[in-house]
């Protein structure tokens, strides 16, 4: 009877640990399916060619109030996300059910695997399924589609640039320059009302003088001082041009008598009378002007009148100019047109000369002398930095790199005893002796099937003796001092490789001497691949830093192959 209750216990525990066992996968499944029933997949294939697209199609159940993340980006690695569809909503019931489309494709044939993605529902995240994919290629039937030969290298004409925009810019600068010159410098002005006065003869403006001081209203306003000053410097001018040059700073007894010397010593054939009535009007005016007495305004206006009368009796005493003086009257005019148009040259030259110091200075703060000295003459690193750079693949597998130039193929001659052992490629701008020079090399070894080196050693093996090739070679052509440095390089890509960069003593063939440089060696190595980018610059380079690191964080290696699925 007591093993029978043992029995019966012990059927119980069982019993009790089966239930437990049962509920917790009850469990397991019921949570199981409350995170499936939310997220689902569909795919309309899962066999495409290369190229084509895949419609990867995410369903989400959940409660109007859930906030729900789909998945951005690059997420289904190794396959590309071409396009995401916007988000579709339906409403049912209470819930909202939102689907997103993916167009996803490949351009390499293999088998791939579109990895979990996350979902976030609320602040729970969920999970989609794996999802192996078939990339096939595209089969040619050799039969029927006629084969060619490869198509040689075609020479890509040259991008024009943005040069005209400077040249632009150079011209329109220059035009507004000359403009200014010509119109405030070169431009013929319309003379004013009183230069076209001073180019009329000393009898015409005297006369011209007159008649406008008998349009004034001084003697209606009573200002006869003031008519009197006018009056008395029309005369003392007009003298002062033909008759005696000083006229115009001498008193009136001072004027007086050499008038009267003048008459007597026979060089000017004034009347009496003309000197009396000069004399006798110019005493009047001084005092008007000193002892302020007011003649009538009568008399004003007839010592007007005679002053008239007295300059015409002065220009028919004078003797006309003889053909001498008026040939020296012209000499006289040319020659101060010629000190005016040499005045205008050296003022043109001195603006000109002013602004572009003033520009190049302007600049030169802003930018740097050497940087604008350098635009002006001309920098054959600078037009590299500065050019339109090329973006392309050399080599199988590729090295993606950023170059100032499109490199070129170049052949080189491969030892006998290495023929059948590597296939090398290379692409190169420039050369080991020109200012700036550029390389890539790409060497495929044909490893024995039975070689099982340790890879590790196997790599490191391959940098060192690539980077010791490549410094004996400069060596050989010519290169010293060469000081060598090592560090660990990675690509923006993630790819691994080793950075050996110094200075050295390059050979200068045309000057035959030798110039500092800098160099760097970017080597990648695999189990039979050893993939190379050199670079070298002149250390007087200011340019060549920026051209050095712009490369170097453009550099990228890219497998041609397909990825391996992980199951």
């Amino acid at each position: 009877m007591k093993n029978r209750i043992k029995i019966v216990k012990n059927i119980g525990n069982k019993t009790s640990s089966f239930r437990l066992q049962a509920s917790s996968i009850i469990f397991f499944f019921l949570f199981s399916f409350q995170a499936f029933s939310q997220v689902k997949t569909e795919v309309d294939t899962t066999k495409i060619r290369i190229g084509e697209q895949i419609n990867y199609k995410i369903k989400v159940e959940a409660d109007s109030t859930s906030l729900v993340v789909f998945p951005e980006g690059q997420t289904f690695m190794p396959l590309e996300n071409v396009e995401a569809l916007k988000i579709d909503t339906t409403k049912r019931d209470a819930k909202f059910l939102l689907s997103r489309i993916y167009k996803l494709t490949q351009f390499d044939s293999g088998s791939y695997t579109i990895p979990r993605q996350k979902i976030i529902i609320g602040d729970k995240p969920f999970f989609t399924d794996s999802l192996r994919v078939d990339v096939n290629t595209i089969e040619v039937d050799t039969t029927k589609q006629k084969l060619y030969d490869i198509k040689p290298i075609i020479e890509v004409k040259k991008s024009g640039g943005n040069w005209w925009k400077w040249l632009l810019g150079v011209l329109l600068a220059l035009a507004l320059v000359g403009f200014l010159l010509y119109w405030f410098i070169w431009r013929k002005k319309p003379l004013t009302e009183e230069e076209e006065i001073a180019l009329l003869p000393a009898y015409d403006r005297a006369k011209l003088a007159l008649k406008k001081l008998d349009e004034s209203q001084y003697l209606i306003r009573s200002e006869v001082k003031e008519y009197y000053s006018e009056l008395t410097f029309v005369i003392r001018k007009y003298l002062d041009e033909k008759v005696y040059d000083r006229a115009l700073e001498s008193t009136t007894d001072e004027l007086i008598s050499r008038l009267q010397l003048l008459k007597d010593g026979n060089q000017v054939p004034l009347s009496k009378d003309t000197i009396n009535n000069i004399e006798s009007i110019l005493k009047r005016a001084d005092l008007v002007k000193f002892a302020k007495s007011a003649p009538d305004t009568a008399l004003a206006e007839m010592d007007k009148a005679t002053i008239d009368k007295e300059i015409d009796q002065v220009k028919e005493s004078l003797p006309e100019p003889t053909e001498e003086e008026k040939l020296l009257d012209q000499q006289y005019k040319e020659e101060q047109e010629r000190k005016k148009k040499r005045k205008k040259i050296l003022l043109t030259i001195a603006i000109s000369v002013f602004l572009l110091i003033a520009t190049f200075v302007g600049f030169g703060i802003k930018y740097g002398f050497g940087y604008v000295k350098d635009t002006i003459v001309g920098h054959e690193s600078k037009e590299l930095l500065e050019g339109d750079w090329v973006e392309s693949a050399y080599g199988f597998p590729p090295i993606w790199i950023e170059t100032p130039k499109v490199l070129k193929r170049e052949e080189k001659e491969i030892p006998e005893e290495l023929k059948d052992k590597a296939k090398m490629t290379f692409f190169a701008y420039g050369s080991l002796v020109e200012r700036f020079y550029i390389v890539t090399g790409t060497t495929v070894l044909n490893l024995p099937p039975n070689q099982k080196e340790d890879a590790d050693e196997q790599k490191a093996l391959n940098i060192n003796a690539v980077v010791e090739g490549s410094l004996k070679s400069w060596e050989e052509k010519g290169a010293r001092n060469i000081i060598t440095k090592n560090e660990k390089f990675v690509t923006p890509n993630g790819a691994e490789g080793l950075k050996t960069f110094g200075t050295a003593e390059f050979p200068d063939l045309k000057a035959d001497s030798f110039e500092d440089g800098n160099y760097v060696i970017l080597s990648f190595t695999t189990e039979n691949i050893i993939q190379q980018i050199i670079i070298i610059s002149r250390s007087d380079d200011a340019y060549a830093e920026d051209i050095v690191k712009r490369i170097i964080d453009s550099v990228e290696l890219k497998s041609d192959e397909p990825e391996e699925d992980e199951n």
